[in-house]
């Protein structure tokens, strides 16, 4: 399944950068997007880890009431988003005995 990275302007007037799915809840009222690493955009266009220093959690639950709406990424926020996620490669380096 292909990942849809979305900007989502919240109803507090924050700015989030994040990989969603649409979750199908059972009640009304329920949390129905599944936010897949979810980061704040500040005002300076940095990312910053959403709700950073309140949980480690990278995968969290919302209402879309919440949600004023969505909008596709610049290719640049995205390739930041996207650098911020990637593994860091590991280098290994062969030292040869003589």
């Amino acid at each position: 399944m292909e990942k849809i990275i979305k900007i989502l302007a919240l109803t507090n007037h924050q700015i989030l950068i994040s990989e969603i799915e649409e979750v199908g809840s059972a009640d009304i009222g329920e949390p129905d997007c599944k936010l897949i690493n979810p980061f704040l955009i500040t005002k300076d266009k940095t990312l910053e880890p959403f709700l950073n220093g309140y949980t480690k959690e990278s995968t969290l639950m919302m209402g879309s009431d919440k949600i004023l709406t969505l909008a596709d990424p610049t290719p640049t926020l995205l390739e930041k988003y996207q650098d911020i996620l990637s593994p860091t490669p590991i280098v290994t380096v062969e030292t040869t005995k003589e």
